[in-house]
């Protein structure tokens, strides 16, 4: 074997399948010690094997190499007339790869890389589809919601219950029936604190003309915090603009004192 000479490809390819007889598989080595070339090449062989062996479909092995490998199988061997002689065929120039061999193996490659590709798009749409159903139960579980929230709202026998303060102490009030024509009057009150002694309630009448207050009359509520003015001295065909109530001297007073402490004004309507 000369050193500037290459292992032909088929030869290679029997050689990783350790498909030679023991000598010629013994002049391969010692040919692949000493080329760097011939073991690069043997290394790509290596690896499209190994492509070859997890592809689904077989693919056959390249142009030659079969025949070539039953030949040597069932062939006398050769008596070489030296120690280091080979039987196997070297070329001066080491041929191309068959096409069709190394396109099939592309194209076992290429499907699995499809595969891969289709199980990743199948997985990912899975997941939008989870999220979507999802969101889509959600959505359902806030419309009933608020459908409940609606039945209950609308339905003629609810019960509807205004909630207070625990305890709390209530707020005072006063109600004032007024005609103007007559200058009758009649005002009640309610849950008013209790005064001193020097100290009353006085009511007054807001005229509309933008009058002074004019006082109907002073009071002291009971130990309940009610109190009433019924038909105080007014004068007649005064309008109302509004009512209020101050603390005053227990004589009364001529002109308010601040604060006020109840205050109503007239509806636009007179009523």
């Amino acid at each position: 074997m000369m050193q500037d000479e290459h292992i032909p490809q088929e030869d290679l390819v029997l050689y990783a399948m350790q498909a030679m007889r023991s000598h010629e598989l013994a002049a391969v080595r010692v040919h692949l010690d000493r080329c760097a070339e011939c073991r690069q090449a043997l290394a790509e062989v290596n690896g499209d094997l190994a492509l070859l062996a997890v592809s689904v479909d077989p693919k056959p092995l390249p142009e030659g190499a079969r025949e070539r490998s039953i030949a040597r199988m069932t062939s006398e061997p050769s008596q070489a007339a030296g120690a280091g002689s080979s039987v196997i065929g070297i070329d001066s120039k080491r041929p191309a790869r068959h096409a069709a061999v190394w396109i099939g193996w592309l194209a076992a490659a290429a499907s699995l890389l499809f595969a891969f590709s289709q199980e990743q798009k199948v997985r990912s749409l899975n997941e939008q589809l989870a999220q979507q159903q999802q969101a889509a139960a959600q959505q359902a579980e806030a419309n009933a919601r608020a459908k409940q929230v609606l039945d209950v709202l609308t339905a003629p026998t609810a019960n509807r219950v205004l909630l207070t303060a625990a305890k709390a102490k209530p707020e005072p009030s006063g109600r004032a029936v007024y005609l103007a024509e007559s200058g009758g009057l009649v005002f009640q009150a309610s849950d008013l604190a209790q005064l001193a002694q020097d100290k009353a309630y006085e009511l007054w009448v807001i005229p509309a003309n933008g009058q002074a207050p004019i006082a109907a009359g002073t009071f002291r509520p009971d130990a309940a915090g009610s109190a009433s003015v019924l038909m105080p001295p007014l004068p007649k065909g005064v309008p109302a603009k509004a009512f209020g109530v101050t603390i005053e001297k227990a004589e009364g007073s001529a002109t308010p004192t601040t604060p006020i402490i109840l205050v109503g004004a007239v509806p636009a309507s007179g009523e």
